[in-house]
């Protein structure tokens, strides 16, 4: 497979992996009716940050995803700032792209390439992820996407006409009036619904036991010379008229099929001579309820979701939103009610509103994730733009969008307020910035055995030391989030036994800050002592 090259590229290919995981912190005060959250989520943040820290909890766990990321126009404002290890990359860290950057295009690709392969990872194995994109970068996603996600994943390239009108201001005189929406599955073989089928073209005007039904010609596209054995006559029992297809169509179906339709009674005859044959085609028969699906999206438009956004807010705040009927109609090709949704190019919101609206008409329980970053600039953008250090888009549009949207609409719904926090590593740790017992838990778990711990958010608690069951082993954490007490707590002979009492008849990895016992104690009863922090990175049996 021919593979895409661009300035970086082997510096940011595995660039995912060295990520750290970073807590997510609630913020309670941002939240929005969260008796009602049922795992809705909007985290503030960096979006390569928040979607390592998810990898814990929601690894392979999330069946749609959307995401509209910069389109790469050279007048979006967007600048690199991935903190890779590398004198190229910083060198690009907060410069705006712009047109005449030769490098945006490396630019975006890096920025793309470490989102896509962490937004892989979160899939479930028959999930799909779309993604929104027009002109300037389509040609590079595709070939980036299929990279990725294998070739054999690719599912669709919509081309959705964005505007409905034609640009009178086009400079080349050709108004681009389209975007596109590339669908890569996570597997090959993922497929999505399909269209709706207008059922009111079925009826049954005489009284067929089988129930409603519509007529469609049994004429093929194959030619004589070709097709030989679909070119024969075919008598209406009734009137023993005779029909044969032209030398360039054929019947749809061979001799014997043809045959078996019409002692069923499937084949209408027409009542002249010079007619055609028709089948009869049953609803009930149907093997599914969804026809194919149009690669063209003729609306809504974009100016659906301006209007939208200026319904909810009063005024446009928020720069070419996407409308949420466009982000319904994807969410409605992968989920069937209580399905996690991911966006993490989430703007002003559009996809939470999408799924709430979803789960209004069908009475589902689809969840959302949301990522946003604040946009705050701590310094002049390049051109002379004033800094806006208290720029917070996720805290001000989004979760305003969301909050207003479900006050407009009457959605019985909420959610949690996040902010990505510190980093989970060793420098962290050390200098006293921990994070709290379930996320660290579930953290540790992951690291461990690269699953999810299966226990239910708020099961893990301090003191009591189990987290989680592998194939293999027993995973047990030894912690606490106050560091005087953290510094004094070790496996000892007390919470040996303790654990030794779980009921685990496998092996024990026991993570803890320091240990008690000697080696041979630990051999003897089959436990495995891994120190905080600097042993917490080593996955047990397989990759760092």
């Amino acid at each position: 497979m021919p593979t895409l090259q661009f300035k970086g590229k082997s510096i940011i290919w595995n660039h995912h992996l060295s990520v750290p995981y970073h807590a997510l912190e609630a913020v309670p005060e941002l939240d929005f009716q969260p008796e009602k959250a049922s795992g809705n989520l909007l985290i503030e943040g960096d979006n390569l940050l928040a979607l390592k820290a998810l990898l814990p909890l929601y690894g392979g766990k999330i069946k749609c995803i959307y995401i509209d990321p910069p389109y790469n126009t050279g007048n979006e404002g967007w600048a690199y700032n991935d903190n890779a290890n590398s004198p190229l990359l910083r060198d690009w860290l907060g410069k705006e792209v712009g047109r005449d950057d030769l490098t945006r295009h490396d630019k975006w690709l890096c920025m793309m390439t470490p989102r896509l392969k962490l937004l892989r990872e979160l899939l479930t194995d028959d999930g799909a992820i779309f993604i929104s994109i027009d002109d300037n970068e389509v040609h590079h996603l595709r070939d980036l996407m299929d990279e990725i996600f294998g070739e054999e994943c690719f599912i669709a390239q919509f081309t959705w006409k964005a505007r409905q009108y034609p640009d009178a201001r086009a400079i080349t005189g050709v108004s681009t009036d389209h975007e596109y929406i590339v669908v890569h599955g996570k597997t090959p073989g993922v497929r999505l619904r399909g269209g709706e089928r207008d059922e009111s073209k079925y009826s049954n005007p005489d009284n067929d036991e089988r129930g409603s039904w519509m007529s469609r010609s049994i004429l093929g596209l194959a030619d004589e010379e070709h097709r030989p054995n679909l070119h024969y006559p075919i008598v209406d029992p009734g009137t023993k008229w005779k029909f044969s297809p032209s030398p360039e169509t054929g019947w749809r179906y061979e001799r014997a099929t043809m045959e078996k339709k019409i002692s069923e009674g499937r084949i209408l005859f027409p009542k002249a001579k010079d007619g055609r044959p028709r089948e009869k085609v049953f609803l009930k028969e149907l093997q599914t309820k969804f026809p194919g699906l149009s690669s063209i999206i003729q609306r809504p438009y974009t100016a659906d979701g301006t209007e939208e956004i200026r319904s909810i807010f009063g005024s446009g705040v928020f720069m070419f939103p996407k409308p949420s009927e466009l982000v319904r109609m994807i969410v409605q090709q992968m989920t069937e009610g209580d399905e996690i949704i991911l966006d993490s190019f989430s703007g002003s919101g559009t996809t939470a509103q999408a799924v709430l609206d979803l789960n209004k008409e069908d009475g589902g329980n689809r969840k959302f994730i949301l990522v946003q970053m604040t946009e705050a600039t701590l310094r002049q953008a390049q051109g002379g733009a004033p800094a806006e250090p208290e720029k917070n888009i996720c805290r001000d549009i989004t979760r305003q969008r969301i909050r207003r949207a479900i006050q407009k609409y009457g959605y019985e719904s909420g959610f949690a307020y996040q902010r990505v926090g510190s980093a989970m590593d060793a420098g962290t740790l050390l200098a006293g910035q921990l994070p709290q017992v379930e996320q660290f838990g579930r953290y540790v778990f992951y690291l461990c055995t690269g699953e999810q711990a299966a226990a239910p958010p708020g099961a893990l608690q301090e003191n009591l030391y189990r987290v989680g069951e592998s194939a293999d082993a027993g995973v047990y954490l030894i912690y606490s989030p106050e560091y005087d007490t953290l510094v004094r707590l070790a496996l000892n002979l007390d919470a040996a036994e303790k654990i030794l009492a779980d009921g685990e008849k496998k092996r024990r990895i026991v993570y803890a800050p320091a240990c008690f016992l000697d080696e041979d104690y630990l051999r003897a009863r089959n436990l495995e002592f891994v120190g905080l922090p600097y042993g917490l990175f080593q996955r047990r049996g397989g990759e760092s």
